[in-house]
């Protein structure tokens, strides 16, 4: 609970503030992000259910998929910023899941293709190697 700021700079994007921490009990160094918090965007899920967005769930099921890849977190967390930026720029209050994860797919894609397939496995819910194997080929395209 005790502890002094040691750095502070803008994100690159400018949406948040990056700290760097220092505690005062211990001398342990730790780093926080600080975000502008905006409009709460909800996100439709495919059951219909609602929840509010939630970027750290969204770096998570990222994080899964680039798993053992040589992705860095910080080209993680520039997928999520920018789907974010996306759907600010989009003025809506509800988003549907499926948008957010074609979103990440394309980026994915781009950036790791191994990333891409196992996103994609998960987020289409693959139901049998067929499935698996017509995703395959898209990308040999």
């Amino acid at each position: 609970m005790e502890d002094k700021v040691v750095d502070s700079r803008p994100s690159s994007d400018g949406r948040s503030v990056r700290r760097r921490r220092e505690c005062l009990k211990c001398s342990e160094r730790y780093t926080t992000y600080e975000y502008v918090e905006q409009g709460t965007l909800t996100v439709i899920k495919s059951d219909s259910q609602r929840e509010p967005f939630d970027r750290f769930k969204l770096i998570h099921g990222i994080k899964m998929a680039c798993n053992k890849r040589p992705v860095t977190m910080k080209e993680i967390e520039d997928i999520v910023t920018e789907v974010e930026s996306q759907l600010s720029r989009s003025y809506k209050a509800e988003v549907p899941s499926r948008e957010i994860g074609e979103m990440v797919m394309i980026k994915l894609r781009t950036l790791d293709e191994i990333a891409y397939v196992r996103f994609a496995s998960v987020y289409r819910n693959f139901k049998d190697k067929s499935e698996f194997l017509e995703e395959m080929k898209k990308l040999l395209e």
